[in-house]
């Protein structure tokens, strides 16, 4: 997702005179940046999560699969490390730990695909999907 389609996903959207007011100070830091174009690449990669942070937080709006991402590693860890490690002394045998992370993945992304879908029905998903 680039910073032209997340400020593109924006446009139909409400939002207050604050908010505007920063996003437009952050694309002023991008077009008065100066530097070589991978150091561009990177300005360009911190304004658009900075937006998307600040459009998450304040106004509750997310991209596409934002929680299933984000649920995915919690389910890895908070689910699937705990599961591997119980599978592991049941069965008397730490070759068993690793089967729990895929179990937390499944956990975890089902959760968010559910989180997702919530954010879809209440119109606050926007029409792009962020890479990972």
């Amino acid at each position: 997702m680039a910073l032209q389609s997340v400020l593109e996903a924006l446009k139909d959207r409400p939002v207050p005179d604050e908010e505007i007011s920063i996003i437009n100070q952050r694309i002023e830091e991008v077009n008065t940046f100066q530097g070589t174009d991978k150091e561009l690449n990177k300005k360009l990669r911190s304004v658009r999560r900075a937006i998307l942070q600040l459009v998450e937080k304040e106004l509750k709006l997310v991209p596409k699969n934002h929680y299933r991402n984000m649920w995915m590693a919690i389910g890895m860890s908070a689910f699937g490390i705990p599961m591997g490690m119980a599978f592991s002394i049941s069965l008397d045998s730490f070759a068993f730990l690793a089967i729990g992370l895929p179990i937390g993945m499944s956990i975890g992304m089902a959760v968010g695909s559910a989180m997702d879908k919530k954010a879809e029905e209440e119109g606050r998903q926007l029409d792009e999907e962020v890479e990972i």
